[in-house]
């Protein structure tokens, strides 16, 4: 589903070990997530699988049909899918557990085939069989995937069924029409599928779509007309069951005006407004892309729109969300992934992960599955397969400045999940501390054990050691963060490798957090050290008060203080040839050096590992560089873009990327050779004006 250039997936060889092994490993990829998935929620003891079945499950796990439906507040699908549940009612929990997760697990399979056999640009078995499994494991992943599975819900079902009515109404216009009309008897706001088939064409599937949902509801009724009264009338189509509507899990434009506040008949009149302009632009919009053979997408517009629009749109009926993944966003080729890339980012991980923790930017994280919806369902320009940048876009390789948008993406995701597996690393106190005594041994050995006495010495000053505290808390993030900043405007080519570089030093530094945990020297009991920051510690306090709950007070080798810092340095260095900045640079990482050591948060070897872990990443992005495949493909003389897009570059005309990448960013064009090993030699040695 993630938009991928026809010609990368293409690019997976149909014949040798190299194509047969990649094919493999992503179907064992995709067999794996799922086989996680299903052990996740049978493991889970009976009392919380299928949280909304629950109000069916009777005595030793079998489901029983006893009183209303709605009466318990767990269930929130329709009538008619209460309905179709009833051939269930006599089975064990047991066997029904593993039968509805293996079920589930089929259909999503199969939501995952179709989606890929409805993109337009992945064509060919071997391509489908490439592209297939990578399509299953998003699915697997993403929160609407998730949630289903262990609400035991029907969510996928009116998914798979509206999409393959869009995508069979031109050959089967009737069992298109009736599959439609399903879906929406099990998922009332899919029925907008309804006037997109007849805004195609497809009128008769249309008619049908709404002849099967009305046969359907009224037979839900003449089953269950109390239920059926309950739902449609008392509740407005569920709008009351379920969860409060105001929660942040109804992703719909009522759960949103509901949390900004309002109430009451105004609330009412503007949802009902809202709602309707995002319908009519949806499909207005869906149309000129299903016209344009662009059915996948069209689907998940009008999904988007039936998310929006419902008066509760719950997580696991947000998986229209993750399918608007297959439209096409940005005249670059640098761009067209921001999309995607977005959208995978909203479905799978938790809202925390996408903002900074700030009041401003909060809302917007905790709304960003509706915000994604109304971004495809009525706002961007999906490039249509008409234009000549379908397959065509500008070329934006190593030396064009990346998107913004997306490095901002990954910064942010890239430090939440820094935070997250620095607070999952090991932190067990007494493996730690019998690091921190192996360390301190190692120093007395080396004769390096200066800490206690610096540690002392700055404590005796008093402005000394707040000045300590704040630059140790401070600048951490901050001068990095700033010299990026300074490197995306002025030296996009140098972005490139410095972003990269202080990537897999950090990576690395996580790694030694897992197979080192060690107690820094303010946590080390009975040897005299002095937190200066958080005072005297109660050593016989097992968590050390609320400590230990704000991260993993053992993640302390290496030190990345220290060898962010000689990243700064290193930065720098090579890139002005003013003597005082240079001088301010080696100074960073001396200085910061002196200060996890007087802060007691960090021995002298901490610091030596620091070091090395950035010294391994300028290694490895200097590699990156030389051999990476962007770096290739703007190296080849006798092909560039257009040639290798299979398009001729006219007598004349400078190779796209380069010249492109030059006006764009004010930096000259430069051979690969000549930033293989870090930024280019002119950036170092010439002074920017």
């Amino acid at each position: 589903m993630v938009d991928t250039d026809r010609r990368a997936v293409a690019g997976v060889p149909r014949r040798g070990s190299y194509g047969g092994t990649a094919l493999v490993a992503l179907w064992l990829l995709a067999l794996a997530l799922a086989a996680r998935q299903a052990v996740a929620v049978l493991a889970r003891p009976p009392e919380e699988r299928f949280a909304d079945l629950a109000a069916w499950t009777g005595e030793r796990g079998v489901l029983e049909v006893s009183g209303p439906l709605y009466e318990g507040g767990t269930f929130t699908g329709t009538p008619f899918a209460g309905l179709a549940l009833r051939p269930l009612t006599n089975a064990a929990e047991q066997v029904l557990g593993v039968a509805w997760t293996l079920g589930t697990l089929l259909l999503v399979a199969a939501l995952g085939v179709v989606a890929v056999r409805a993109l337009p640009w992945v064509t060919g078995r071997t391509v489908r069989l490439a592209a297939a499994p990578v399509a299953i494991s998003l699915l697997v992943l993403s929160v609407p995937v998730r949630n289903t599975f262990h609400l035991g819900q029907t969510s996928i079902i009116p998914v798979l069924l509206a999409l393959c009515g869009l995508l069979y109404a031109a050959r089967a216009p009737r069992g298109a029409g009736a599959a439609v009309g399903l879906a929406a008897a099990i998922q009332p706001t899919v029925l907008l599928f309804a006037p997109l088939l007849w805004l195609t064409g497809r009128r008769r599937a249309a008619a049908v779509a709404g002849g099967v949902f009305a046969g359907c509801t009224v037979l839900a009724w003449a089953a269950m007309p109390s239920d059926s009264w309950t739902y449609w009338v008392h509740h407005v189509a569920g709008a009351g069951l379920g969860a409060p509507a105001d929660g942040l899990a109804n992703q719909s434009l009522h759960g949103l005006l509901l949390r900004l506040g309002l109430r009451g008949p105004l609330e009412i009149a503007l949802f009902v407004a809202l709602a309707a302009v995002v319908a009519v632009v949806a499909l207005r919009r869906a149309a000129r892309y299903a016209l344009d053979g662009q059915l996948l997408l069209a689907a998940a517009l009008v999904g988007c729109a039936a998310v929006a629009v419902s008066p509760a749109a719950w997580q696991h009926q947000q998986l229209w969300i993750l399918l608007a993944a297959a439209g096409r966003v940005g005249r670059r080729s640098g761009d067209r992934l921001v999309w995607p890339v977005f959208l995978v980012l909203v479905m799978t991980l938790d809202p925390v992960a996408l903002v900074p923790n700030l009041p401003l930017l909060t809302p917007l994280g905790e709304n960003a599955p509706l915000l994604a919806a109304l971004l495809a369902a009525c706002v961007l320009p999906f490039v249509s397969r008409t234009s000549p940048l379908w397959d065509r876009p500008e070329y934006s390789g190593p030396f064009s400045r990346p998107n913004l948008m997306l490095e901002l993406l990954l910064i942010r995701v890239g430090y939440w999940l820094y935070s997250l597996v620095r607070s999952l690393a090991p932190d067990g106190r007494e493996l730690a501390e019998s690091h921190g005594r192996q360390v301190l041994a190692a120093e007395e050995a080396l004769r390096l054990d200066v800490e206690h006495w610096l540690n002392h010495a700055v404590v005796k000053v008093g402005w000394l050691e707040e000045s300590m505290n704040l630059y140790y808390t401070s600048l951490h993030f901050l001068v990095p963060i700033s010299l990026l900043a300074v490197l995306y405007v002025r030296r996009p080519v140098t972005y490139r490798w410095a972003r990269t570089s202080l990537s897999f030093a950090t990576l690395l530094g996580l790694v030694g957090f897992w197979l080192y945990p060690l107690a820094p020297p303010r946590l080390m009991p009975g040897l005299g050290y002095i937190d200066t920051a958080h005072g005297p510690q109660d050593f016989d306090d097992p968590d050390f008060g609320v400590l230990t709950g704000i991260s993993n007070q053992y993640a302390a080798m290496p030190s990345l203080h220290v060898g962010w810092s000689l990243w700064c340095a290193v930065v720098v260095v090579r890139l002005t040839p003013n003597r005082w900045l240079r001088a301010l640079g080696v100074l960073y990482p001396v200085l910061t050096t002196l200060v996890v050591m007087g802060t007691a948060n960090h021995y002298l070897l901490d610091a030596v590992g620091g070091a090395a872990v950035v010294a391994a990443g300028l290694g490895i992005a200097a590699l990156w560089q030389r051999h990476g495949p962007a770096w290739r493909a703007a190296a080849e003389p006798a092909a560039g873009p257009a040639e290798r897009a299979g398009r001729t570059v006219p007598a004349g005309r400078t190779e796209p990327g380069k010249a492109a990448a030059a006006g764009k960013t004010g930096e000259t064009a430069e051979p690969v050779g000549a930033v293989a090993a870090g930024p280019p030699p002119e950036e170092a040695a010439a002074p920017r004006p």
